[in-house]
């Protein structure tokens, strides 16, 4: 298959995510032209919702991040469908993944569908694949301390405090904190992932199998 990851797909028991998802892309745009966060909060290092369209920036970010995927660094943004609608984007990158073994992982969810787990789902679908089916070492996320959603989502799942960084957001300095977690200090959730189409996608990955032993089902 020229473009194997069109058949990837990761299932939890409320949820479905698949990648590059071209027939969910429009949905995911109206629901960032909707509204992913409250007007006066800004979650994001890049405001990309305050920009006129941001359902065309969400478009566009998806076809970049398409077009540069390579072993050697790579951006997987899962759209994430519960009974069929799209409810948000769970991203999950690397670089120097063969060699680093480490993940970055970000998300968003429509205001119309927070409150509910989501987030949390989602982001544990991700982690047990990176750990479990792609043997990842460990995995990063980082939250604005004015962000506790994002703090909380990562707190259930085990991470840990790994410093903090300061940028400049929206003109004005802001600390972010950063948060890893690693196979061994990961809560699981009480149900297992399931993934499909995951063999032709593993070398455009950078997974090394000889660096963590056989895959599940390998």
């Amino acid at each position: 298959m020229s473009w194997p990851f069109a058949g990837l797909v990761l299932r939890t028991p409320r949820l479905e995510l698949r990648p590059d998802d071209d027939e969910g892309l429009h949905e995911l745009a109206a629901l960032a032209d909707a509204g992913v966060h409250p007007e006066d909060e800004m979650p994001f290092l890049v405001p990309w919702t305050r920009f006129p369209n941001p359902g065309r920036s969400v478009l566009q970010y998806q076809w970049r991040c398409r077009a540069a995927l390579a072993p050697e660094s790579w951006t997987l943004n899962f759209l994430v469908r519960t009974g069929g609608t799209v409810v948000g984007m769970q991203e999950l990158s690397a670089q120097s993944f063969a060699l680093l073994g480490e993940v970055t992982t970000g998300s968003y969810l429509g205001l119309a569908h927070q409150g509910q787990g989501y987030g949390t789902e989602m982001r544990a679908a991700v982690l047990a694949f990176a750990f479990d089916h792609l043997r990842a070492r460990s995995a990063r996320s980082a939250a604005f301390v004015d962000n506790p959603r994002s703090q909380g989502v990562s707190r259930r799942l085990g991470y840990r405090a790994d410093g903090t960084a300061v940028h400049v957001r929206e003109g004005k300095a802001a600390t972010q904190l950063r948060l890893l977690v690693e196979p061994e200090t990961f809560v699981r959730p009480p149900w297992t992932l399931q993934v499909d189409g995951l063999e032709p996608c593993l070398e455009l990955l950078g997974a090394d199998v000889n660096r963590a032993g056989r895959y599940p089902g390998r």
